[in-house]
């Protein structure tokens, strides 16, 4: 009977194991799957606006917004990465695009890869996550497969991970440092055990070639106490420079790396600091190459001064430095919107890692229960695997906190130690066994409703799946998703309009709109015609105006303003031009209304050109607007009615595109007045 329920166990479990991997290769290819498709939710403007809105504009010299991030007189931002993950790989596509164009009159520097492109390339970075973890838990004998699966479903990895935020880029250089910490760690404890072990052998020994045996085991052993120096010190210095944020999280990945083998008779204080200063010794070529990097493309430093070495302090710049400077100042700080301290422990957490955040906090106030009960034995021990997560968690998370500005992109990194420790509680429950000495009434019907795995295993896994599925779908495909097809349709009227037109674009209650994805050669540069060899500059012909979160009535006397002054300048040189307004459809009603108020006051006419669908602006959520009906109507006309409301509603989910036009009379019209004038004269 035993050896039957011990072949059931065991069959049991390979059958889980080979479940959970199929699984995390589905969602491993559903990864890569999700970028081609594409994604057309828009997450958070600073998706492209912090790297592949400079980076496109300035490599295929196009129309982009430079925000002030970028600015050379204090920038805050490092290029230097970006410059290697974007500008170098668009370099190699430009160059296959020129064939293509050539041989197969095949495009493909246009929008769709404009937004694809770079996309994949962080999706292949993300992958560092799926090795990190694997090498981890290979090295510390834990269930990969569970992990893997948790990790790849979550929405975090199929939607940040696979986006161009230097959030993303934070997340896999984290995993990749815990993973080289956590190989350190276990390389120290184990060569350090065999080395205490020889050497007391060694003392044991009662003869000289026993001695001489147990010496020569002694020496062979490898090298462990600066394990992989350079590397990690690299990774902390792009870390910092992609995001001075860094700071919180490596930091304790560093210390845990210095403290390896503390308390043993091997290690001492002396090998610590002395692995203190070789990191910072190690530090300086990637420092150096980042600072010289950044202040090239800022201009503080050219290829003469180099030359003739007429160098100072003032040829070189620091992002970070001057990322630090600017968010120590509360007033700058406050611009981007101030939150309580509690957002990211109450609200980001649950939101970004749903079960698993839940789990994690409860976890930590396990941990400092029985700290404050003084139950030391049930604490994880100082340099174990356990403690360096935790640590991974909790120092950014608290420290982030005193930041009086928080967004839940910034714990992304958080994201691989909190799989790491509590990925299989999503099968196994948060507490398999009775945590607490005594028992307590109280105590138990807590851990029988919230800990005991009987109660909360599988509904745990399920929350898991509905929680990602639910955010993925709106992050990736609804959220501000009407704003990529917009940019599309105005690619194409921008390269099927005649040369004279002009192009004005209002948006409203959107995010911002990124210019590269129209496709707008810069006319801020001059360009080169590959067939004549003449350079020529191009005259701007495409103007946006975003107005946020503006008002109807403010809105309408912004658009009241434009009318005019391309009425006055474009109209009266027998010139065309166009203009526009971009908002979420459930404000279309309130426009038409705020018209039809107005009046002939206003002098304006709109018309509906495209609704692009779907889209939720949480600045103008969609709403029912609930009709009178009568009470004797029939099932028929009520069904009907039902059905009205329900496609009402439904219709305010796009991005509705007007033309605007004078109401009095068309553009079309006014020219023909001022030819038929001039015919007259």
């Amino acid at each position: 009977m035993k050896l039957k329920r011990y072949i059931n166990h065991l069959w049991l479990r390979h059958r889980n194991t080979d479940e959970n991997w199929y699984t995390y290769l589905f969602f491993a290819v559903l990864r890569v799957v999700l970028v081609f498709i594409p994604q057309k939710g828009y997450v958070h403007p600073d998706e492209f606006f912090q790297s592949v809105e400079v980076m496109t504009g300035d490599h295929f010299q196009l129309e982009h917004v430079r925000t002030w991030e970028f600015n050379n007189t204090m920038p805050v931002r490092s290029i230097t990465l970006q410059f290697v993950l974007l500008r170098v790989p668009w370099s190699f596509l430009e160059f296959v695009a020129l064939y293509m164009r050539h041989y197969w009159d095949i495009e493909l520097l246009q929008s769709y890869t404009y937004l694809v492109f770079p996309r994949f390339i962080m999706c292949a970075l993300s992958f560092i996550n799926d090795w990190s973890m694997y090498r981890i838990c290979r090295l510390f004998s834990l269930n990969y497969e569970i992990r893997l699966l948790a990790l790849s479903s979550s929405w975090v990895m199929l939607i940040f991970s696979t986006r161009t935020f230097s959030n993303s880029i934070e997340l896999a250089l984290g995993s990749l440092l815990l993973a080289l910490v956590a190989e350190c760690m276990i390389k120290t404890n184990t060569i350090i055990y065999k080395k205490e072990m020889l050497e007391e052998r060694y003392d044991n020994a009662k003869s000289i070639s026993e001695r001489v045996r147990m010496w020569r085991l002694c020496k062979s052993l490898p090298a462990h106490n600066y394990s992989h120096t350079l590397l990690v010190a690299s990774i902390c210095v792009a870390g910092v420079f992609n995001r001075p944020t860094f700071i919180v999280y490596g930091a304790p990945m560093v210390f845990y790396w210095m403290l390896r083998g503390m308390g043993t008779k091997t290690i001492t204080f002396r090998d610590f600091n002395f692995r203190m200063l070789l990191f910072c010794l190690s530090a300086l070529p990637a420092l150096v190459f980042f600072i010289i990097c950044d202040s090239f493309y800022y201009k503080y430093l050219t290829v003469g001064e180099l030359q003739m070495l007429q160098l100072s302090i003032n040829n070189f710049v620091s992002t970070p430095w001057n990322f630090i400077k600017y968010n120590l100042d509360a007033k700058n700080t406050a611009e981007h919107g101030i939150h309580p301290k509690y957002v990211h422990f109450l609200v980001n957490i649950p939101l970004l890692y749903n079960v698993l955040g839940i789990v994690t906090i409860v976890s930590f106030a396990y941990l400092l229960f029985r700290f404050l009960r003084a139950e030391y034995q049930g604490l994880p021990r100082a340099q174990s695997i356990i403690s360096l997560m935790t640590s991974a968690i909790f120092v950014p998370l608290f420290s982030l906190s005193l930041i009086n500005h928080q967004e839940p992109r910034f714990l992304l990194p958080l994201l691989f130690p909190i799989v790491l420790l509590h990925a299989p509680k999503l099968y196994h429950g948060l507490c398999p066994n009775y945590p607490f000495k005594e028992e307590h009434p109280l105590l138990r019907k807590i851990y029988n409703m919230l800990l005991c795995p009987q109660a909360s295993a599988r509904p745990l896994m399920k929350t898991w799946y509905m929680c990602n599925i639910g955010l993925a779908i709106f992050f990736g495909f609804l959220h501000q998703a009407g704003i990529f097809p917009l940019t599309q349709h105005f690619e194409t009227i921008m390269q099927n309009k005649s040369p004279a037109q002009h192009i004005h674009l209002v948006t409203s209650h959107i995010y911002n709109v990124p210019l590269t994805f129209i496709n707008i050669p810069s006319a801020q540069v001059l360009h080169l015609n590959r067939e004549t060899g003449r350079r020529y500059r191009r005259h701007k012909d495409f103007y946006i105006y975003e107005y946020g979160s503006l008002d109807m009535p403010h809105l309408l006397g912004k658009i009241k303003l434009i009318l005019s002054y391309c009425e006055n300048k474009y109209v009266t040189k027998q010139q065309q031009y166009g203009l526009y307004l971009a908002l979420p459809a459930s404000l279309s009603d309130s426009m038409l209304t705020e018209l039809q108020t107005l009046g002939a006051t206003t002098n304006i006419r709109t018309q509906l050109k495209h609704v692009f669908y779907p889209h939720i602006s949480t600045e103008a959520l969609p709403r029912f607007h609930i009709k009178q009906h009568s009470s004797k109507a029939t099932t028929d006309s009520m069904l009907s009615y039902v059905s009205e409301q329900l496609l009402s509603f439904v219709r305010e989910f796009g991005l509705a595109l007007y033309e605007v036009q004078p109401a009095s009379n068309s553009q079309s019209n006014k020219l023909h007045a001022v030819k038929m004038s001039k015919r007259k004269i």
